[in-house]
């Protein structure tokens, strides 16, 4: 379907012949009713204008022209959908196009992230999570995707612990003894018990990476108070869902808060959050400064998406090289402040992403895991 029905259809500016063979084509599939529910929410998300008629062109490039000749135009909307649906994940508003070069691709490892982590449990032991792999034990299991621990009813005095490690090109979801469900992203560790005791403060640790929380209500554990500790601050929570950002080679903390209420402790200062409010923690000076946040934008990488707003490609390339696991480069060191605004799925090669990128970037070099941009 070409793409300015469907804008037409959000802005509700659809004629009757245009609204009949858009709800044809939205009642056909599934996967017509999933790409337009994509584009709804991106398109309510992201305050920026996409360049359509650009965009609409680099997908009529990847039509064959034969398997579009003697076709209806609602035939041609259902191939052009299916593109845009695999395809069009990257919306990108460039500043400066220029000529294309093409890149020159040796050796292509680079692969897309998935489900997998590795478990170091109490005694020492590493256990490799992988996904479609399983580990079942007293208190928890895994079927590769997730980790669920159980309630367990123990009277120790001393605290076990378990350490979660995601690797880079990995990401996991794990489910604490207290239901709260914990959601790492790549390159990230956390330090949690294996059990809690109710009426006291159940504590774990972000050791370094990002993570989302989905806490267990203190009201369902005696009141105890939900903590997350990390180097630089505590972040002290009765019942919510929030996201740290914490990474060892940045210099900034990053706490949003989805819902609920968050206190956000530091040896210098207390800030309390409310809901669509973030905190910038800056390590080297522990000065916290609080501002309104974009829920979409902080925590869609937890649902497979990466949302940019007014990135730098250099930023986006720290983002991308830790899902993909890859290095790198920029010769021309003017592309590092190119920006960008627009929305990406983890599912996505990275060839394909760079295809939507290339305009604004002249050309780039993949050999085995290292990206260069020259």
């Amino acid at each position: 379907m070409e793409f300015k029905l469907i804008l037409k259809k959000l802005n509700k500016t659809l004629s009757e012949e245009e609204a009949t063979i858009f709800s044809e084509w939205y009642n056909e599939s599934e996967l017509h009713k999933s790409y337009f529910m994509k584009v709804q929410e991106n398109y309510h998300n992201e305050t920026f204008l996409i360049d359509i008629e650009k965009g609409w062109k680099a997908v009529e490039k990847q039509i064959k022209p034969a398997a579009v000749k003697k076709t209806s135009y609602l035939n041609y909307a259902v191939a052009a959908s299916i593109v845009l649906l695999i395809s069009i994940t990257f919306l990108i508003k460039k500043e400066k196009i220029e000529e294309v070069v093409n890149p020159v691709i040796t050796n292509n490892n680079i692969k897309i992230g998935t489900d997998k982590a590795t478990l170091t449990l109490e005694d020492g032991a590493v256990v490799a999570l992988e996904k479609g792999g399983q580990y079942i034990s007293d208190n928890l299991e895994s079927n590769g995707e997730e980790l669920i621990y159980k309630t367990l009813n123990t009277s120790k005095k001393e605290i076990a612990y378990n350490y979660l490690t995601v690797p880079r090109g990995g990401q996991y979801h794990i489910v604490l003894s207290d239901g709260t469900k914990v959601w790492l992203n790549s390159e990230s560790q956390l330090k949690y018990p294996i059990s809690f005791t109710d009426g006291k403060s159940r504590q774990v640790e972000l050791v370094y990476g990002e993570a989302f929380f989905d806490v267990s209500s203190s009201s369902n554990h005696k009141g105890s108070h939900f903590k997350v500790l990390n180097q630089f601050q505590e972040v002290e929570v009765l019942g919510t869902k929030f996201n740290i950002k914490a990474y060892k080679n940045e210099t900034d903390v990053y706490t949003y808060l989805v819902e609920g209420k968050v206190a956000v402790n530091t040896v210098n200062t207390n800030e309390v959050l409310a809901p669509g409010e973030q905190s910038n923690l800056n390590r080297e000076t522990s000065e916290i400064t609080v501002r309104k946040g974009n829920s979409y934008r902080e925590t869609s990488w937890k649902d497979g998406i990466f949302s940019f707003k007014h990135k730098s490609l250099k930023d986006i390339m720290v983002v991308l090289s830790r899902w993909y696991d890859m290095e790198v480069i920029f010769k021309n060191k003017e592309l590092e402040n190119v920006t960008f605004t627009g929305t990406l799925y983890k599912n996505q090669s990275i060839e394909e992403i760079l295809t939507f990128i290339q305009g604004s970037i002249l050309t780039y070099e993949i050999n085995n895991k290292t990206i260069t941009f020259k």
